[in-house]
């Protein structure tokens, strides 16, 4: 009796280190793939010299996209890492089109911080795992997706995105393998880039069409961080949504709503804490945020825009943060006023 409870504790104690293991794997693979998430965007780059590097990861950063999955499909890929996240310890840099485990450590050993790989190679992503280094691998089919499964895999490649049946078949895998998340590539532009991530199974996109290779071979950095820029002023899609008036009382919150009304022929609207006169205007019963009022700013994604604006230094107010049944942020100020209005992001 004693052996057998003997070999059941030991049991026990392996299966706790394993749960151990494998809830440490997690927490490193769910902390980079958290930030490519708020990211949104994963520039895909193949430099061909390393002297490109340095610039081409400011431009980047410059441009709101400090990230890049550096291809290995050359030879300067390994230093490019390396002086990637040596002068940039704060961009998330990885390694892709990874096909051995040789360069796993390669990649690794420079300072890539994830591996993403075309397809899916069972040794490479055991290896990955084995090592607690996050791994996206390529998948275009059910198999894939349930061989990365059975790795303990969350998140995977579609690749090649568009040839393989873009987010339409996406959406259909997501039927039996509800809690896999995508990061498709391949055939992703400005033009299509929403309709990927307006799925919720979608963590981020990758492409290449900021980081133009003829763009980095002439050096022109400053048309990079242009695109850049274009690339996650498209992806937010920041729109006036309505100017709020403060108003002191209901009374004269009503008068003015009316005269909007009037003279433009905006419909009036009567709420819990203000009256609004078609969309574009809201009265406020009684004074609110900043000294004016408020100004309404429509955004897609209104979490991956909170992280974008912070990297540009701009802070946001917690406790104005509204959010739905499910916990989704919907509403949130910016902290301090300007121009006299206090100013709030909304969930489009």
């Amino acid at each position: 009796m004693r052996k057998g409870s003997d070999g059941l504790k030991k049991g026990n104690n392996v299966w706790s280190k394993s749960a151990e293991t494998a809830q440490k794997r997690g927490r490193i693979m769910n902390k980079v793939i958290e930030e490519i998430s708020k990211i949104g965007i994963v520039p895909v780059i193949a430099l061909d010299d390393v002297k490109d590097a340095k610039p081409l990861a400011e431009a980047l950063c410059k441009g709101g996209l400090p990230c890049a999955e550096v291809t290995f499909r050359t030879d300067a890929a390994e230093e490019s890492i390396r002086v990637m996240t040596k002068e940039f310890p704060n961009m998330l840099v990885g390694a892709g089109t990874v096909l051995t485990t040789e360069q796993v450590d390669r990649a690794v050993g420079a300072g890539a911080r994830f591996i993403v790989s075309p397809g899916l190679n069972p040794k490479v992503v055991q290896y990955c795992v084995s090592k607690d280094i996050p791994i996206v691998p390529g998948t275009t089919n059910p198999s894939d997706v349930e061989i990365a499964i059975e790795n303990g895999l969350e998140v995977v490649k579609f690749f090649p995105a568009e040839q393989a049946g873009g987010i339409n078949m996406i959406k259909a895998m997501c039927g039996p393998y509800t809690k896999m998340k995508f990061m498709p590539t391949g055939g992703i532009n400005a033009d299509n880039l929403k309709s990927y991530l307006d799925f919720n199974k979608i963590v981020a996109c990758g492409g290449s069409w900021m980081v133009k290779k003829d763009l980095v071979a002439a050096g022109k950095f400053d048309e990079i961080e242009a695109l850049t820029r274009e690339a996650v002023r498209k992806m937010l899609g920041f729109e006036l949504k309505h100017i709020g008036i403060n108003a002191a009382n209901e009374t004269e919150a009503d008068q003015t709503a009316e005269a909007f009304s009037k003279m433009f022929g905006f419909a009036k609207k009567a709420g819990n804490s203000s009256i609004f006169a078609g969309t574009a205007v809201e009265v406020m019963k009684t004074p609110y945020l900043g000294a004016n009022g408020h100004i309404a700013v429509g955004t897609n994604y209104i979490d991956r825009a909170v992280y974008h604006l912070q990297l540009q230094g701009f802070e946001f107010d917690e406790s104005t943060r509204k959010t739905d049944e499910k916990g989704n942020t919907k509403a949130i100020y910016f902290k301090g006023e300007f121009g006299g209005f206090a100013v709030h992001l909304v969930q489009a």
